[in-house]
């Protein structure tokens, strides 16, 4: 394992002004446990995996719902805009209301809703969360952010929404449960259909900027190089299954094209497409062609076996461990990623090349500052 750490982790983008950057009033984020700062763990009391140390130990010193040993990508954006983390909707708008943004997004959360895995025969025990249904809460919530249809359309006008990531949880059902590669390949329009539903209906109410992500390189995450452990498609450079890869390419291309037809229909909105496939895959390539030797796939945090995941030992049991130093890790937990690789893909939405326009180019200047004068534990 190489000695020097997976990013560089000694900055992070921050406008110069904590109250905002005059850009974006608002933030509203929608999607499954990649963009979850607590929305399940409220839900279920607290009964939840990611309830447990070492969640969050990097940055918060302790959990907070959020699947990661510490911030999330929207974590990292809400800082770069000026903006406190964003508050979960389970939690309520407490003293200072919702006005600066809420995040309906939870972890376990699928793209379509649940009636479509169970007319297929796959039972979902773990949710029955979907973007329809966390939409329902955009709408219920709305009146106590504006007062008239001026009022709404002008907030929204002004808000930056992101939308996902989401769609991971429907095919890892489907996989899951042994469905054929070519069945799950036909689930892709119909997810994809969902989060274009999703976007045309925030964008129809008055939205004018959404940020939408694609699926992560599914082929190099330790829950797939588990399920899948025995498939002789592994690329030899990078350790990653590749017909796996292939299938997450195969997804973001028509998500693509869903949002080109998108923006189509709304010439005046800007539906910004956030590539989370490459920088992960930039991360392993860059790393496997230099001296530092090649990037681990394991999982930070497990309780063993392949890629330190895939027994019944998952990181927040008392019989899991957890590696020295997170930094050096893509995955934290065998699912989710570390937040430093959640870093790395900010950046590259903050910046580009992972984001088109960056989203620098619609709120700038944002500058640089060291991660130490970032938001205290106490904001989240």
């Amino acid at each position: 394992m190489a000695s020097s750490t997976l990013l560089p982790l000694i900055l992070v983008f921050l406008h110069g002004l904590r109250g905002g950057n005059g850009c974006f009033t608002t933030i509203f984020s929608f999607g499954d446990s990649i963009a979850d700062t607590g929305n399940l763990l409220i839900s279920e009391h607290g009964n939840i995996q990611s309830a447990r140390p070492p969640y969050g130990q990097t940055f918060f010193h302790r959990p907070t719902g959020r699947y990661s040993d510490g911030r999330l990508i929207i974590d990292f954006i809400a800082e770069a805009l000026g903006f406190p983390f964003m508050r979960p909707f389970q939690e309520g708008p407490g003293d200072g209301g919702f006005r600066r943004g809420v995040n309906f997004a939870v972890a376990g959360a699928t793209a379509l809703d649940v009636h479509f895995f169970r007319e297929r025969g796959m039972d979902v025990l773990w949710t029955n969360i979907s973007l329809q249904i966390q939409f329902g809460w955009f709408k219920e919530l709305l009146p106590s952010l504006c007062s008239t249809d001026s009022d709404c359309r002008n907030l929204l006008a002004t808000s930056l929404f992101l939308a996902g990531e989401i769609g991971g949880n429907d095919y890892v059902i489907a996989f899951g449960r042994g469905k054929s590669l070519s069945e799950i390949k036909s689930y892709v329009p119909i997810v994809n259909h969902a989060i274009g539903v999703l976007i045309n209906d925030l964008i129809e109410l008055g939205a004018k900027t959404l940020l939408v992500p694609g699926n992560f390189p599914i082929g190099c995450i330790p829950v797939f190089l588990t399920l899948f452990e025995h498939s002789e498609d592994h690329d030899l450079s990078t350790g990653c299954i590749k017909w796996l890869n292939d299938f997450a390419q195969y997804q973001n291309k028509h998500l693509q094209l869903e949002l080109d037809r998108l923006r189509a229909l709304h010439p005046l909105a800007t539906i910004i497409y956030a590539d989370y496939y490459n920088p992960i895959m930039n991360i392993i390539s860059n790393h496997n062609n230099n001296s530092n030797g090649k990037v681990t796939l394991d999982a930070c945090c497990g309780g063993g076996g392949p890629y330190n995941f895939g027994n019944p030992v998952h990181c927040g049991d008392d019989r899991a461990s957890v590696c020295d130093d997170p930094s050096l890790y893509i995955s934290w937990d065998g699912v989710h990623l570390t937040e430093a690789a959640y870093r790395f893909i900010a950046e590259g939405l903050l910046e580009g090349p992972y984001a088109d326009p960056p989203i620098k180019e619609l709120c700038s200047p944002i500058r640089l500052i060291r991660d130490d004068q970032a938001h205290k534990v106490d904001d989240a």
